[in-house]
């Protein structure tokens, strides 16, 4: 087992949780981790990490799997413009690697956001810290044991 699901395994057990982690093909998509494990795509948990423009930080937004980060509504949230964060911020301050963000676990404690559109599903699957490992719990457990707030932050990507 990885050290980074070793982690993701250890933050679950610590907030009392048994969430069932999965080993799949892989999960580097929110379109590939659905179809690993049979579910609709906006019951994947995606962990999108964005870079505070002003603070350099690392801020995650926990958003469903259909769903995309509108940047000027998390930006207000975050109270600092945002931009791409590079994989070396994202592994320094989470410790995953990009396509393994897990919403727990993470090396230092990051800002978090959580879509409403996953309190929609009884269970979601989230990155377990590889990009082959997923996770499922209640949306309500995974919003308290990541310490993410409820926000409006998402859009709907039009259809072609």
């Amino acid at each position: 087992m990885s050290k980074s699901m070793k982690r993701v395994r250890a933050a679950l057990e610590a907030a009392g949780m048994s969430a069932d982690i999965r080993e799949t093909a892989l999960a580097r998509t929110a379109a590939d981790a659905a179809r690993a494990v049979n579910c609709e795509i906006d019951q994947i948990a995606k962990s999108i990490v964005l870079r505070g423009e002003s603070s350099g930080k690392a801020v995650v937004f926990i958003t469903a799997g259909g769903n995309q980060v509108d940047l000027d509504r998390a930006a207000t949230l975050a109270g600092e413009p945002l931009g791409k964060a590079d994989a070396a911020l994202i592994r320094a301050q989470t410790g995953f690697a990009i396509g393994g963000v897990s919403p727990v676990g993470h090396l230092s404690p990051c800002r978090m956001w959580f879509d409403r559109r996953l309190l929609d599903f009884p269970l979601v699957w989230a990155a377990a810290g590889t990009p082959h490992h997923v996770f499922g719990l209640a949306p309500t457990d995974l919003m308290r044991i990541s310490g993410a707030q409820l926000s409006d932050f998402s859009q709907i990507p039009e259809k072609m």
